[in-house]
């Protein structure tokens, strides 16, 4: 009779969570701290983890699954601000100013969340090493946000284009080092993320196919060359 080999047991939350960037640089103990203090929060796909509006909640750590941090415009459409992926951490920013959280956050697919409840963020809040990582947390948001006001103000919709996908190579908000090859989104959420008409970024996305920076597949855009792309990327209106 064959043997089965036996499947191996899935990798822990501190393992999953340890290959983000920011929260693989805490110290040791404020990352157990955080996991220790953390209930696990689990959302079907389309979701909602908080409203624009709501009270400040808890620290959110996102275990499993995508999210998206959105809000709608005047005329109902939905504007994506940034997708999240496993091992991102948000609802800081609430949870320091006490105002009232200022996007809705949404499950893209069946999502784990970790929450951690606001007395445990504010008591490791008291720890220097935990508090600079907060701020350094807060300062990557603004310097994303800064260079989003730039892109839409400076550069061309092809460029915007091209620097949102290599921004979702590195995982976008998550920032990773090593760009991957292959992002996974839907046209639709592109244009969403980028206001622009799903037409509009057709018309974009279909000449940087013909400049051989990327290829389309089946919701996920794969780039074939990063050269073009950034090259892509740099040019003003």
């Amino acid at each position: 009779m064959p043997i089965v080999p036996a499947t191996p047991p899935p990798p822990s939350p501190m393992a999953r969570m340890s290959a983000n960037p920011w929260f693989g640089a805490l110290p040791l103990a404020d990352r157990e701290a955080l996991l220790a203090s953390a209930e696990v929060l689990r959302l079907r796909p389309g979701e909602m983890l908080f409203r624009q509006g709501d009270a400040p909640g808890g620290f959110y750590g996102l275990l499993g699954g995508m999210l998206k941090i959105s809000s709608l415009r005047e005329d109902g459409r939905e504007a994506i601000l940034v997708v999240l992926e496993s091992g991102n951490w948000i609802g800081e920013i609430s949870l320091m100013d006490g105002e009232p959280r200022t996007h809705d956050a949404t499950a893209l697919s069946a999502a784990e969340v970790l929450v951690v409840p606001q007395p445990a963020f504010a008591a490791l809040m008291e720890g220097a090493p935990f508090a600079r990582a907060i701020a350094g947390l807060l300062a990557a948001r603004v310097r994303s946000l800064y260079g989003m006001v730039e892109d839409a103000a400076l550069r061309s919709t092809r460029a915007r284009v091209a620097r949102r996908l290599l921004l979702l190579a590195r995982g976008d908000a998550t920032l990773a080092l090593k760009a991957r090859p292959v992002v996974p989104v839907s046209q639709e959420a592109l244009a969403m993320m980028l206001g622009v008409s799903r037409q509009t970024l057709s018309v974009e996305l279909k000449a940087m196919v013909e400049q051989g920076a990327i290829a389309l597949r089946y919701r996920r855009i794969e780039i074939v060359s990063a050269a073009r792309l950034e090259a892509l990327g740099n040019v003003s209106r």
